[in-house]
């Protein structure tokens, strides 16, 4: 039987309220969006300190503060991504990928910085523009893991 016939759900995945009995309306909501964006940051924290160390990673963002500061190819630098190997690069690229579309749009790569830290600022447009020029090869105005991957090993 499911929430939606009367029944009750096996397992607690989702909570069940009814705000109109009149039209006996059942709203779920899986627990697991409660909060999401906390397990989020703490799901992206914990994957990138699998590949990089929270050292290098806060060591790369305190040089890039100030707005129209941040260098791409510096803070791979810095935050010793350009030291991993391709699979640990591309496992990256996954991380930053927030949408999981296999590619990072500029609207993705605005906020670039906040995936390393939650309260980072978010790049300028001009950093954002600069940043796709040296990875977008193929000037689709996406980057691909392979341009990813190719612009933090070059």
């Amino acid at each position: 039987m499911s929430p939606l016939d009367g029944g009750k759900p096996k397992d607690n995945l989702y909570k069940s309220s009814l705000t109109d009995t009149s039209h006996h309306i059942a709203f779920l909501t899986p627990l697991f969006w409660i909060n999401d964006r906390a397990r989020t940051s703490t799901r992206i924290k914990m994957s990138l300190s699998s590949v990089l160390s929270a050292d290098a990673i806060d060591a790369a963002m305190k040089d890039c503060q100030a707005p129209d500061s941040f260098n791409c190819k510096k803070f791979f630098q810095q935050c010793g991504l350009t030291k991993k190997s391709p699979a640990e690069v591309k496992k990256v690229f996954g991380i930053l990928d927030n949408d999981a579309s296999g590619f990072i749009e500029e609207e993705e790569l605005k906020f670039f910085l906040q995936r390393f830290n939650p309260g980072a600022r978010v790049l300028t447009e001009k950093e954002t523009k600069a940043f796709m020029s040296a990875a977008d090869d193929d000037s689709d105005g996406m980057i691909g893991a392979d341009e990813f991957q190719a612009m933090v090993l070059s």
